[in-house]
């Protein structure tokens, strides 16, 4: 198990500050290209939420189990970027947004869909570093 580093530490909040940045940009940049219509189901935060998911579940396992991390990676990524780029706050927006419109069948498929399938991404992606890790260092 890696250390964590302090959570004041000057460089650990540059580092999640510019991930933040970047990811936010990132994701803004995926809002933009695949906008959202009113009372229409948000693929595009869906996906957002549920690859971020999957990233961070590739993530922790790559820095926590298969390699030992520089100091700033895991809060640059898993803070900053990954952080920065999903979206809770926009997810319960849409949602509320969904059954203000009537779209009641939608709001409830995106509340329980969004859930399971950010649950199983980073099951899924934890499960396959691993393997992918382990099939790797078997051939070696």
């Amino acid at each position: 198990m890696t250390s964590r580093p302090a959570a004041l530490d000057p460089a650990v909040l540059a580092a999640i500050s510019v991930g933040g940045g970047l990811g936010a940009c990132a994701r803004f940049g995926v809002g933009h290209w695949w906008p959202v219509r009113p009372g229409a189901f948000p693929w595009s935060t869906f996906v957002i939420n549920v690859t971020g998911c999957f990233a961070i579940g590739v993530l922790m396992v790559a820095v926590t189990e298969l390699w030992q991390a520089p100091k700033l990676v895991r809060p640059f990524l898993g803070v900053g970027v990954l952080g920065g780029f999903t979206t809770f706050s926009t997810y319960s927006l849409e949602l509320r947004t969904l059954f203000d419109t009537g779209a009641t069948a939608s709001a409830l498929t995106y509340l329980g869909l969004s859930v399971l399938a950010g649950l199983g991404a980073v099951v899924v992606a934890v499960s396959a570093t691993r393997w992918a890790a382990g099939a790797r260092w078997r051939r070696t």
